[in-house]
């Protein structure tokens, strides 16, 4: 069985679902409207165990959801949400031991789960000109152990990034478009960009610079979650919904366009066969 140990970093779940995240340290108190709980009767016990503040109120104590860690983080800016983070680690091929490029650092949402995903032999260079956001984002990151994995630069990409022939760049900034070029010279050849931009006019202006630094295989999405009641006698979806947080577009940048690029539907196209699958159907 698995126990807490000094130094992990817990999620501790009331009855009302709500959470607080602590880093377990001897000798130190959690003072909470629901009690005091003492860091040295949590250190040793189980994972999923029901613990008791000292007026008997009831705490799950866990361990926490990358999805909640960025939730929690300190932040004076808007993060990205994280269900559109799990769709840009995806497209963005993002594996342990790789190194990627953001630039809009801002609380260090997308940061640290860049960080994450990289893990201990990977590198995230992220990019901002606002020294006090990034200081910002340094604390977040050091306070959960992933600073280290991160290098940031204080850098006005206008002039261009300072990394080359990376194989993933991700842009969290306002006006995008203005630095595809920049884009275009610091990615490898076949590399992952991606981009996320509040309005569908922006949309419009950064497909158009796209289109004039030779990237192609462009797609632009919005990801809706919708969450249910969990309540099997009255399963039904719940009266809010997480809808529009941002556009994210997403493309490849190659050497020279086709001849003449067939109109797309904005969706990517499935394939007729797995990878790998060579094999052809017999009539």
């Amino acid at each position: 069985m698995n126990l807490t140990q000094a130094g992990d970093l817990v999620q501790l779940v009331g009855r009302d679902h709500k959470y607080m995240l602590v880093r377990l340290t001897p000798q130190a108190t959690l003072q909470t409207h629901r009690g005091v709980l003492r860091h040295d009767d949590l250190i040793g016990q189980p994972w999923g165990a029901k613990v008791m503040s000292h007026i008997g109120r009831p705490f799950y104590l866990l361990p926490p959801a990358t999805s909640d860690i960025l939730r929690d983080i300190r932040r004076r800016s808007q993060i990205i949400f994280p269900k559109d983070i799990g769709y840009i680690l995806l497209k963005l091929s993002i594996v342990p031991g790789q190194t990627v490029v953001e630039a809009g650092t801002g609380s260090g949402g997308l940061t640290t789960a860049l960080a994450m995903a990289v893990g201990e032999r990977g590198r995230v260079i992220s990019y901002y000109i606002r020294q006090d956001m990034q200081d910002l984002a340094r604390r977040n990151l050091a306070q959960l152990g992933l600073a280290e994995r991160v290098e940031f630069v204080q850098h006005d990409i206008g002039q261009g990034f300072p990394a080359r022939d990376v194989p993933a760049l991700f842009l969290d900034l306002l006006n995008p478009h203005d630095y595809i070029g920049q884009v275009r010279e610091a990615l490898r050849p076949g590399g992952f960009f991606g981009a996320i931009v509040p309005t569908t006019n922006q949309i419009t202006t950064l497909l158009s610079a796209l289109e004039r630094h030779t990237f192609a295989f462009v797609e632009v999405c919005e990801l809706w979650l919708r969450y249910f009641k969990p309540v099997p006698e009255r399963l039904r979806p719940t009266d809010r919904m997480v809808a529009h947080t941002g556009y994210l577009i997403f493309a490849r940048p190659v050497i020279e366009p086709f001849d003449s690029e067939p109109a797309a539907d904005g969706a990517p196209q499935d394939t007729q066969g797995a990878v790998g699958d060579n094999s052809s159907s017999e009539a």
